[in-house]
């Protein structure tokens, strides 16, 4: 028999027989269910916005800690920047006008940008901060793309240098023989009575005065060319010293150096002599810069002063005849 359910009436203050059937007591119960889900899920909701779980917690300084380690290397990279400008202006303004070369074009200083995945971003992350990390990967970028740039200018700027230097080397500075006492030229440059033929000829270098024996010396760093021809200007030393320029050494009495050797500015190359048509112990000195014959006195410039200068000009200038071809 089974069981009656009994609830309370409470306008007649009396129990009653409860004669709800099942579908009742299953909306009654689904009604509580909804109600407490409802509630549930407010408060859930109300908790989420004003308290944060241990995970959403460490997350949120994990987050933190990102975006200020974010905003120093932002700022290292700024750093990084300026000096690189600083660098790039020393480049273009001091060291190339220096070097006699034009500036780097800005177009290539600042080119496009280079090879990494401009897309790899986007399919790491969507969140707030993928634009933060792309704007630092653009920064990174175009900072190697400027390093790289400058690289290849100091390498070319190296180069330059070299050049220059050898260059310098390679220019006649120096007096052939020891004339200290700027006493020893005895004929310039220029129209000259011929010692021999005692016609006015082209005298093209300049005669130094000098006792049999005395050391020759190259002017410029260069290559050796031996001539023991016994002709006008008797044994001879030319050197190639490149950009154009050549050396002449005229009648020596001797050499000290090889066919085809390569000699520095300063060396000994020969000894003053007598040798082909000459008047007296002398050295005939002469300055070729693309085959044409210069003063030699413009090729003094690391030994004499501008009043030592004026001086040996003035004394090539006074005399008027050549002690030999």
């Amino acid at each position: 028999m089974a069981k009656i359910r009994y609830i309370y009436d409470s306008e007649s203050l009396q129990y009653k027989p409860d004669r709800r059937n099942t579908l009742d007591i299953v909306l009654s119960f689904s009604g509580t269910i909804i109600i407490a889900f409802v509630i549930g899920s407010i408060l859930t909701i109300l908790y989420h916005n004003f308290f944060q779980s241990p995970l959403e917690q460490r997350l949120g300084n994990e987050v933190t800690e990102m975006e200020f380690h974010y905003a120093e290397l932002e700022n290292k990279l700024d750093e990084l920047s300026t000096v690189l400008a600083s660098v790039e202006n020393r480049d273009d303004n001091i060291f190339r006008l220096v070097m006699g070369s034009p500036p780097v074009d800005p177009s290539i200083r600042k080119g496009g940008r280079g090879g990494y995945d401009r897309f790899a971003t986007a399919r790491i992350s969507q969140t707030q901060h993928a634009m933060l990390i792309e704007e630092l990967e653009d920064k990174i970028d175009k900072l190697k793309r400027r390093v790289y740039v400058e690289l290849v200018s100091q390498d070319e700027l190296i180069k330059l240098t070299l050049s220059k230097t050898k260059q310098h080397s390679s220019i006649p500075a120096i007096q052939p023989v020891s004339n200290k006492e700027l006493i020893g030229i005895a004929s310039g440059f220029g129209l000259r009575i011929h010692p021999i033929y005692k016609l006015i000829r082209m005298h093209t270098g300049i005669d130094f005065a000098a006792i049999t024996g005395a050391p020759v010396y190259a002017t410029a760093d260069g290559t050796i060319s031996l001539d023991e021809k016994f002709d006008g200007f008797g044994k001879s030393i030319t050197i190639n010293h490149g950009f154009g320029y050549e050396t002449r050494y005229a009648h020596l009495q001797g050499f000290l150096v090889l066919e085809g050797q390569q000699v520095k500015r300063g060396e000994q190359i020969g000894i003053v002599g007598n040798s082909g048509l000459s008047t007296a112990p002398h050295l005939h000195y002469e300055v070729l810069l693309n085959g044409i014959q210069m003063n030699p006195l413009n090729y003094f410039f690391l030994d004499l002063s501008p009043a030592e200068y004026d001086k040996v000009l003035s004394l090539a200038s006074v005399q008027n005849q050549s002690m030999g071809n």
